[in-house]
């Protein structure tokens, strides 16, 4: 019940110790942190990859189904999620406004320079 008063009161306080970020519930604390500890105890079996969430499972678990109902009508690839779909047919557009400052390689999304960013080492930034 105390739980459930602090939807409306909005109080939070399950602070963590790393960043700051406060909680109305210990439970989600304990899943935020995490986040820090890089803790992933969800292993989906068949490729090794881990979550931190239980959700986050559920939902790489749909990359190896057969339900991948969003084909690019362009190369016919297929995809489980709408959204994956939309970021592959950038792949196919002219229009890459996004450039890397290290390697020149451009993009046609900003989430996809921001991700490629991440491969080049601190030092060559």
């Amino acid at each position: 019940m105390v739980t459930h008063q602090r939807i409306h009161t909005g109080e939070k306080p399950f602070e963590c110790p790393e960043c700051g970020k406060s909680f109305s519930d210990n439970s989600s604390l304990v899943i935020h942190q995490r986040a820090h500890t890089e803790d992933k105890p969800y292993e989906f079996p068949d490729c090794g990859n881990s979550f931190s969430q239980n959700s986050g499972l559920m939902i790489h678990q749909r990359t190896h189904s057969q339900d991948k109902l969003y084909v690019c009508p362009e190369c016919k690839k297929s995809f489980s999620h709408n959204c994956q779909l939309v970021t592959h047919q950038g792949t196919h557009s002219q229009d890459k406004l996004y450039e890397c400052l290290v390697c020149k390689k451009s993009f046609s999304h900003n989430c996809q320079l921001v991700t490629h960013q991440g491969t080049h080492s601190q030092d060559k930034l």
